[in-house]
């Protein structure tokens, strides 16, 4: 990788904030956190709940939660780290929100996700399409153990 890097994620649960701070350390990277305006609930991840906050979002393609203001300006950067955790096979929709949101036109962005068992395929397809001005490289599903080990593969 060239340049300077950024380490963006969303943790619902805190998983894949650790993920995002090992990989931030590994790469002497800065780190941001994608901050929903109202954070979630234990009720509002409640996948099998079919009325709960998460489930209506991933539900509705055009759903995009809001981001608690923050800083960030992406001109510094020429390497984006994307973090989050698979919802539905996908990212979360407040990921969208966050992609949308900014000018990643000449960046580079590698993805990785957290999840018990999907695969980052799906996200990878749904994240170009959101944000086609980026330059993709392929992602990983990481876990804490081996996101170091990945960051130097970069």
């Amino acid at each position: 990788m060239n340049g300077k890097t950024l380490v963006a994620y969303f943790s619902a649960s805190g998983v894949t904030a650790g993920v995002a701070k090992e990989l931030a350390q590994a790469l002497n990277a800065d780190l941001h956190e994608i901050a929903p305006a109202q954070p979630y609930t234990d009720a509002d991840l409640d996948w099998m709940d079919k009325k709960s906050r998460s489930t209506l979002e991933m539900n509705d393609p055009a759903s995009r939660p809001a981001i608690a203001p923050a800083e960030l300006n992406l001109s510094g950067y020429d390497t984006v780290l994307l973090g989050f955790p698979i919802w539905w096979y996908v990212e979360p929709r407040i990921v969208d929100t966050f992609l949308e949101s900014h000018d990643f036109s000449g960046k580079t962005v590698i993805p990785f996700a957290t999840s018990g068992g999907s695969g980052i395929e799906r996200s990878e397809s749904s994240l170009k399409a959101h944000c086609p001005a980026a330059n993709w490289k392929p992602g990983k599903r990481l876990t804490r153990a081996n996101a170091a080990g990945w960051a130097k593969s970069l």
